[in-house]
């Protein structure tokens, strides 16, 4: 068999090899089949946490405890990210921790400096349900595209700035 063969071969079985599977914690969900996810958390503050309110524009929330040291790792890159981005995305957070804990949960999000909304889990996410189904092995993160799908998401380990910028990019 000649070269040039062989590399039409190589060529060939290359292009239609399966992709390659996502990372451990990660799941790159086809945004384009999903329906746009429908949410709305009791926000710490005015600040709206919802579907409507981030409609528009590219969007990252975090769900996290205040317990959790990933989940601090996660808010600090987040904090960075939205320094530079303005207003070009949207940030929040969403405390997974039950009604009682909101006055610790205001002071984590003083305490990391948080500029973007900070909002607490309703019942229904607490246990394991709702619009981005099970969030407890924090820190997890979901992207949202413009129309309000989610076009990616992280579990139980903290996404890189670099990482989370890639995802943002293509939106």
């Amino acid at each position: 068999m000649s070269l040039w063969a062989v590399l039409a071969l190589l060529a060939a079985c290359s292009a239609t090899k399966a992709p390659a599977p996502a990372p451990p914690g990660v799941s790159v969900a086809a945004a384009a089949t999903a329906s746009p996810v429908d949410f709305d958390f009791d926000s710490i503050d005015e600040r709206p946490v919802s579907a409507r309110a981030t409609r528009g524009k590219p969007t990252v929330i975090t769900f996290v405890t205040t317990s959790s040291l990933p989940s601090q790792a996660q808010v600090d890159f987040l904090v960075a990210m939205a320094k530079n981005d303005g207003e070009r995305v949207n940030y929040a957070v969403v405390a997974v921790e039950p009604g009682e804990s909101r006055e610790l949960v205001e002071v984590y999000g003083r305490a990391l400096g948080t500029p973007f909304p900070v909002a607490m889990a309703d019942s229904t996410t607490l246990a394991g349900g709702g619009a981005f189904g099970d969030v407890s092995g924090v820190p997890v993160t979901v992207v949202l595209d413009r129309s309000g799908r989610i076009a990616w998401r992280a579990d139980g380990r903290v996404a890189r700035s670099d990482e989370l910028r890639g995802v943002l990019r293509g939106l």
